[in-house]
């Protein structure tokens, strides 16, 4: 039971104001209204899925934390569904320079294709390395030497150097002492920086803002994403599904699945009742069956009568 504690002044007695929710059936504290998941065995893209939830439910399943995902596994699991299911985060692939080009030359890119890449391994890789003139994204935490360049931005001439810092900080560090991280425009540029690097993975300016959303707009906060590759080469846009593990991956957003939608419960009424003790009263155990069952008795005596969907808030004096 979780008690809400608010001391005030009343005549010449300090009292304290317990909040307790009571139901008929026992005590709980309900502070939000939880989602219930909806297994839908109808193969669709992922925006398809996404009309047919938002028509007939609320929307795609979103998913905020531990015990919503352990109630989204536990729906599926009890559905024993055999593959992969849309639910409804998803992400927008926009690539950018750190020095900001637009026009010629932004879209150039060397990607490690033998490689997958890019492939969002475990939904966590943001920002650009070039590993012996081939591209891979990668986590940008991460710390490598770099490559900036000085010049301008259509002649530029290239630089290692040779300490190790997170995309980041090696674009700060670019900033601060050349002009940015390394723009790379056309395969002449890449060979210049490839001969840079000297055959070791570094750092250039290209990266990507996560643009992570839930359909239903839910912040993006919690997750869950397997380990292993999502590649989305070529993608502008790449859709989330669930794995038969509970886990996420990626995938491409015209796939067609099976999918989750949730729902959410009417909201509940609520009846306040107070009832007040006094404090030279004995001390009250409100988890004591018997306090219960007077509490109850009380509340049922008010209009409306006590219903197990009602809430009642009871004010009690200071026990201590």
């Amino acid at each position: 039971m979780n008690l809400l504690t608010h001391r005030i002044q009343s005549s010449s007695i300090m009292e304290r104001i317990l909040l307790c929710v009571c139901c008929f059936s026992g005590w709980f504290v309900s502070t939000c209204c939880p989602r219930q998941y909806h297994y839908v065995d109808d193969a669709k893209t992922w925006t398809e899925a996404q009309s047919y939830c938002q028509q007939t439910h609320t929307d795609l399943a979103s998913i905020e934390n531990t015990e919503e995902m352990k109630q989204l596994n536990s729906t599926v699991s009890s559905a024993a569904h055999s593959s992969e299911l849309w639910i409804g985060l998803y992400s927008q692939i926009r690539w950018r320079w750190s020095d900001g080009l637009t026009g010629s030359g932004a879209d150039y890119r060397n990607w490690d294709t033998s490689e997958y890449e890019p492939d969002f391994y475990s939904g966590v890789q943001f920002c650009v390395s070039s590993l012996e003139g081939k591209w891979w994204d990668f986590q940008c935490r991460e710390k490598l030497q770099f490559i900036c360049y000085r010049g301008s931005q259509m002649n530029p001439e290239f630089d290692l150097v040779d300490k190790e810092m997170s995309w980041s900080d090696a674009r700060r560090y670019c900033r601060e002492n050349f002009l940015d991280l390394a723009t790379v425009k056309n395969p002449g540029e890449n060979q210049q920086v490839h001969e840079k690097a000297q055959s070791k993975r570094v750092w250039i300016g290209l990266h990507r803002e996560p643009h992570i959303y839930w359909s239903d707009g839910t912040k993006y906060s919690f997750s869950n994403w397997a380990s292993g590759m999502n590649p989305f080469r070529g993608m502008s846009k790449i859709c989330a599904a669930l794995t038969r593990s509970g886990e996420w991956k990626t995938l491409s957003c015209e796939t067609r699945l099976p999918f989750v939608c949730y729902s959410l419960p009417t909201p509940v009424k609520r009846q306040v009742v107070k009832l007040t003790v006094h404090v030279e009263d004995p001390p009250v155990d409100l988890n004591d069956s018997a306090v219960k069952a007077e509490l109850l008795t009380r509340a049922s005596s008010h209009s409306p009568p006590l219903h197990s969907h009602r809430l009642y808030v009871y004010q009690f004096p200071d026990f201590e």
